[in-house]
């Protein structure tokens, strides 16, 4: 069973996004767009440092190596 971990409360208890703003906005959720995305990245500072963003799929680099010369040719 996995556990369901509050993210919220973990950092308004870490301390390290203390300020008064931080900690409203955790406590009280996201009135706009510019808190939401704040919120997101507290979000994602909070999976780097618990170390869960290593979980996240790896991008393929791979894809679109030919070139448009390349292109024309299979067109041909």
């Amino acid at each position: 069973m996995i556990e369901k971990i509050n993210w919220q409360k973990e950092l308004i208890e870490s301390g390290r996004f203390n300020d008064k703003f931080s900690k409203n906005l955790l406590e009280h959720g996201a009135k706009n767009f510019m808190q939401c995305i704040y919120f997101g990245y507290m979000y994602s500072r909070w999976r780097k440092v618990r170390g869960l963003d290593k979980d996240d799929p790896i991008e393929n680099t791979g894809l679109m190596q030919s070139t448009f010369n390349d292109f024309e040719k299979k067109m041909q």
